[in-house]
């Protein structure tokens, strides 16, 4: 059996047919937007005036943090504490920021 799965888009603005998808950002926020060629047009030809007044900002690269040994040998002293204390605290993830505490506390003049 064979399915034919067709995408119609529709003009955000008057609900017409429309022939793309306008993706833009203002303020830290993406937006998109589906226009005909006419509104798409007008859209772009409103914009022209403050984009030639405007600089490129380069985009912010989202960089996964990297965990070093030194980090990874204190949360298991934090955990191996916490265990001796008697406070439940997960084998892998994020511990609880009062646990940290608590362990900076008990452990601050060592």
């Amino acid at each position: 059996m064979v399915q034919k799965v067709t995408v119609v888009l529709e003009d955000d603005l008057d609900g017409g047919p429309a022939d793309e998808t306008v993706r833009f950002s203002l303020s830290g926020a993406e937006y998109e937007i589906d226009l005909s060629k006419k509104n798409a047009s007008t859209f772009r030809k409103q914009l022209t005036p403050f984009i030639e007044h405007a600089r490129k900002a380069g985009r912010a690269q989202h960089r996964r943090a990297v965990r070093t040994s030194s980090s990874r040998q204190r949360s298991g002293d934090i955990r191996a504490w916490a265990k001796t204390q008697g406070i439940s605290v997960s084998e892998r993830g994020r511990i609880p920021a009062s646990v940290i505490q608590q362990y900076e506390t008990a452990t601050k003049g060592r």
